[in-house]
């Protein structure tokens, strides 16, 4: 059996941690495959105060203070590892984390670096010379990301990397699936996200738009940093969502929202974890406009596509309950064929395996 040890933000809590249900779906799925995981958290921005789940049986977790110390000492534990894999975003001393830990791995590791931001990665190594991730990069077997297509695996090339996977997002059935309306989410559209500078203007434009032009329907929003902001009347607001409310809130509305960050609007091919929880809650999502949707979800049919909020308004106007639970049933039934975290895993498998297997040659 292998093992991996992930240096990441969060795999207990999704509080200000968007890719906690990428890292379960993907770690969960993994670890049948034969991976023994240990997964490494800092305890930062009140994360372990606010858990969605317990410690899974299926990965050990390690959750350090946010000091500095804590943190070598966890980055020291790479030695034990067969796969070391550091993600972006883990919050506390990331790019010095970065170099203790593949300078801790023992030689003949598998040294990964897992990017679930690249657009915003790539932005920062192109503005910053010195930067640690870009001195590494030719030392790393590979990096992976959780999208980005084409542009974002030559960007990486580029810069020097040896090779660059995109591993998508995806479903995992048995945390997101159909369940009963629940009346606190009943509405007419739903968008949920964490409030962040580069997805402001889009909220504004794609969630908030149609809610002025549409008083009589109703609109809900959830995610943190929202409480603060001026909305119109017809808007709710629900706070942070626990993950154990995700189907409820994809399940009631009429429509499900989603919109991109600014970054990976512009790059594409860059789905959110939010699109496939609600297909896989048999939602009908609206997203807005970007390249290489149709990989991923049929627009008119499984998915519907905005190119800004009048479009958005235009679907809740003429879009009634029969054709979006239509919508939403095509959705589910395309995420269970080919979008789903055992199809991710099993990429990800046959990547470390063919690795192994070179260095095996090699030798």
């Amino acid at each position: 059996m292998k093992t991996i040890g992930f240096y990441g933000s969060s795999l207990l809590s999704a509080y200000w941690n968007g890719a906690a249900t990428y890292y379960r779906g993907m770690l969960k799925a993994l670890a049948p495959l034969g991976y023994d995981i240990t997964f490494y958290e800092p305890d930062v921005y009140d994360r372990q105060a606010n858990r969605d789940i317990d410690p899974p049986d299926w990965a050990r977790v390690v959750v350090y203070e946010g000091t500095r110390a804590a943190m070598q000492q966890a980055a020291a534990e790479a030695v034990r590892h067969d796969i070391v894999v550091k993600a972006s975003g883990v919050g506390f001393e990331d790019d010095r984390l970065l170099v203790e830990v593949m300078a801790a791995a023992r030689p003949g590791t598998l040294r990964l670096f897992w990017d679930v931001d690249a657009p915003a990665t790539l932005a920062d190594l192109r503005a910053t010379a010195d930067h640690p991730l870009r001195d590494l990069l030719p030392a790393l077997d590979m990096v992976l990301t959780y999208g980005g297509g084409d542009p974002v695996v030559a960007a990486y090339r580029a810069l020097g990397a040896r090779d660059c996977v995109p591993i998508y997002n995806a479903l995992d059935p048995e945390t997101h699936f159909p369940v009963d309306p629940d009346p606190r989410f009943a509405g007419d559209l739903a968008f949920l996200g964490n409030r962040l500078p580069d997805r402001d203007a889009r909220v504004g434009e794609f969630f908030l738009r149609p809610a002025r032009d549409l008083p009589e329907s109703r609109f809900l929003i959830g995610g943190s940093g929202w409480g603060d902001v001026a909305m119109p009347a017809n808007v709710g607001k629900l706070g942070h969502v626990r993950t154990a409310d995700h189907n409820a809130l994809n399940c009631t509305p009429r429509m499900v929202l989603n919109v991109a960050r600014d970054s990976m609007a512009a790059n594409g091919f860059s789905p959110a974890t939010r699109v496939f929880e609600a297909a896989g809650a048999g939602a009908c999502l609206i997203t807005d406009i970007w390249e290489g949707i149709e990989l991923f979800l049929k627009p008119g049919e499984e998915i519907l596509v905005a190119r800004d909020g009048r479009d958005v308004a235009e679907c809740l106007a003429t879009v009634g309950p029969d054709r979006a639970a239509a919508i939403g049933s095509a959705a589910l039934a395309r995420v269970l064929q080919e979008h789903t975290y055992a199809h991710r895993a099993a990429q990800a498998d046959a990547l470390f395996r063919a690795h192994a297997a070179r260095r095996e040659a090699a030798a």
